[in-house]
């Protein structure tokens, strides 16, 4: 199996709170908060962990902010490649509300990278081995623009290096205009927005996705459809896999455990049956839990063996 990276140029440290009840002005009580790290790549990094497998998380860290962060990492296993950066990692923070079941995540923007910050994650990145594969998720920072990733992604593959890419907007755009990208897992508003036209009708989602592989922008284009699972998509074919109800408790998480368990099966040379069916049991596995906590190695087999079954 070859190496996985990933890479997060937008980490952050995350954390959750239960309270009563939600509401304007008044002292709102919550439990002792639950830290976690967060940022898209760094999760990817963290469900291919707990599901067995092994990927080294490269990303800035700043301030104590960033040094929680790596600690997190560490207790968890987590190789990390980090570069020291001025401002500090961002917090985030999510609420739970238990007399309704909703969810408040409030965001934060993530912390500004300078020139010479990104220069050293893009050295980072140019160590890897060929052959590797390199999955880019989450957010773009302030002082990084989208033309920083189209740069950073011709690097990395003229390097022999193999994107996966999970964005959305320009950043998902400009990566497929550089083309060769190895996977990409956009829902179904994302997918129409690259092909710039409205999928009604249930085979529209299959031609678009095939458009984008036969265009050589992506070898794999697997669309999340919520509750309908996801439809994968290469030269060979298509497959559309759809989960077994379970009881949600949040979506946070959902996304990139299904890239990290889709990335997984990519480094195991897996067919494209099974990485969508691994990847719809690892989303799936991680919405059985409350908060931001990922899927679970014994979750993830459980509902892959049912699917396999189905």
């Amino acid at each position: 199996m070859v190496n996985i990276y990933t890479l997060t140029l937008a980490p952050s440290l995350d954390s959750a709170t239960l309270t009563p009840q939600i509401y304007p002005e008044g002292k709102l009580r919550c439990s002792a908060p639950v830290f976690e790290p967060g940022g898209g790549g760094i999760n990817v990094a963290r469900a291919i962990t707990f599901l067995g497998g092994k990927s080294t998380a490269i990303f800035p860290a700043g301030g104590a902010t960033g040094e929680h962060l790596i600690s997190l990492l560490a207790d968890e296993q987590v190789p990390v490649q980090t570069v020291s950066a001025h401002d500090w990692t961002r917090q985030n923070l999510h609420v739970h509300v238990e007399t309704s079941g909703e969810q408040y995540r409030f965001v934060m923007p993530g912390a500004a990278l300078n020139e010479d910050e990104f220069r050293q994650l893009v050295l980072n990145v140019l160590q890897i081995e060929v052959g590797a594969i390199l999955v880019i998720s989450g957010s773009l920072p302030p002082g990084v623009g989208v033309a920083k990733l189209v740069e950073l992604i011709k690097l990395a593959q003229q390097h022999g290096i193999r994107c996966v890419v999970d964005s959305s907007g320009d950043a998902l755009s400009a990566a497929l205009d550089v083309g060769g990208i190895e996977l990409v897992k956009p829902n179904q508003k994302e997918l129409s927005a690259l092909v710039q036209r409205e999928l009604t009708q249930p085979d529209d989602v299959r031609k678009a996705a095939e458009e984008i592989v036969r265009s050589g922008k992506a070898r794999r284009v697997v669309v999340s459809l919520g509750p309908q699972g996801a439809l994968g998509v290469d030269a060979t074919g298509s497959v559309q896999v759809v989960p077994p109800p379970v009881k949600s408790q949040s979506t946070v998480g959902a996304g990139d455990s299904m890239v990290g368990a889709m990335t997984l099966k990519l480094a195991e040379s897996a067919s494209l049956d099974e990485m969508v069916r691994y990847g719809v049991a690892a989303g799936s596995a991680a919405t059985i839990n409350q908060g931001t906590r990922l899927c679970s190695l014994e979750n993830t087999r459980t509902i892959y063996d049912y699917l396999c079954r189905s």
